[in-house]
């Protein structure tokens, strides 16, 4: 099954018309009203035959399921990762909630225990005052014992229900967490995603400018990829991806910021360094994945070597995000055009290249 990511990186490719089409095709074929929700549903299907949506679709077809708006909403909610997403953070709400409301009426029942106990404290200060009487004072006393120990009942209990809220609002920051940490990680190769990517490069271009620190930007993309991927097939592909992912995640330790930025291409944010350290870093990614002889995990052949190419940029006062990554992409094809497995900086290109 191709990742979801792989399927949002088809959906903007040269295919994705034909992928809309083929939808819309099938849509009318199976009589699937073309709602905006729809159409997200059948291009995944067109986009990843083999995956599970496609499967479920496929499995609705056959035992003539009807697709109503409520099947499109289940599909959504189980197989669109967004759909998933906004369920997760709506159940967390909910519990959220309930927990509040718990709080908020154990907290109302301890102060109505609080207020009953001053008041039962204040006649028993009255009756003692007036009272003389042994067995009357007794009373007042043992009065006053059970009101306290009514009032630390409800304390413990408050207490108790205060921490077991307090636990289940962490277990929900840490679900919470967890579902943000999956919503901007790729899931082929468990770098960032393009949103983190793109987050990031804007929080780190605002970080720049407020510390008037250098930031360098730089775009790396696997060489012939394709060829390789028609040879080999996807599976194996994606074995490359991960391999060339993973090699980018070492050197990409923090306070650099790696991410998978599309297809066979990865984008790399290197804050409060400059241009030698940035090729130096480029240069040890290119060396160790062009070093490499790579074997088809399923059979054991000889693949051969990979090579990648990069580029990089470092940023100008005030530059944007995205003008920074347009002269790093220029940057980029100026290393495939001049014969790939190279690194390429922006500032050492001819201006109009620059400008292109």
């Amino acid at each position: 099954m191709r990742e979801m990511s792989e399927v949002e990186t088809a959906l903007r490719g040269p295919e994705a018309y034909k992928v809309a089409s083929r939808a819309l095709e099938l849509m009318e074929r199976h009589q699937v009203w073309p709602t905006a929700l729809n159409f997200e549903l059948w291009t995944h299907y067109v986009a990843d035959p083999d995956g599970a949506l496609a499967r479920e679709l496929t499995r609705l077809i056959s035992i003539g399921e009807p697709m109503t708006e409520l099947v499109s909403e289940e599909l959504a909610a189980n197989y669109l990762p967004k759909a998933r997403l906004n369920d997760q953070i709506r159940d967390a709400g909910d519990i959220l909630s309930k927990e509040l409301e718990a709080v908020a009426k154990a907290i109302q029942n301890a102060q109505k225990s609080n207020a009953a106990f001053g008041k039962e404290l204040a006649g028993a200060t009255k009756n003692l005052d007036k009272s003389t009487d042994v067995e009357a004072i007794k009373v007042v006393v043992s009065n006053l014992a059970d009101a306290t120990r009514r009032v630390h009942r409800e304390n413990q209990s408050l207490e108790s229900r205060l921490a077991e809220s307090t636990s289940e609002v962490e277990r929900l920051r840490e679900h919470l967490e967890q579902v943000r940490r999956e919503a901007t990680t790729d899931g082929l190769t468990n770098l960032a995603n393009r949103k983190a990517f793109d987050e990031e490069l804007d929080r780190a271009c605002a970080e720049a400018d407020r510390h008037g620190t250098p930031l360098c930007l730089a775009v790396l993309d696997i060489d012939h990829f394709k060829g390789f991927n028609d040879t080999w097939g996807h599976q194996t592909g994606d074995q490359v991806i991960r391999y060339v992912a993973s090699v980018i995640g070492r050197v990409a330790a923090p306070p650099r910021f790696a991410a998978r930025y599309g297809g066979e291409e990865f984008a790399m944010i290197f804050p409060r360094e400059n241009a030698p350290v940035i090729a130096a870093a480029l240069e040890e990614i290119r060396v160790e994945v062009s070093s490499r002889m790579l074997k088809r995990r399923s059979t054991n052949e000889d693949l051969g070597a990979i090579t990648i190419s990069s580029g990089f940029a470092e940023r100008r006062a005030s530059e944007s995000g995205h003008s920074i990554m347009e002269r790093a992409d220029a940057a980029l094809y100026a290393s495939k055009r001049n014969g790939r497995n190279r690194v390429t900086a922006a500032e050492g290109m001819p201006a109009s290249a620059n400008a292109a």
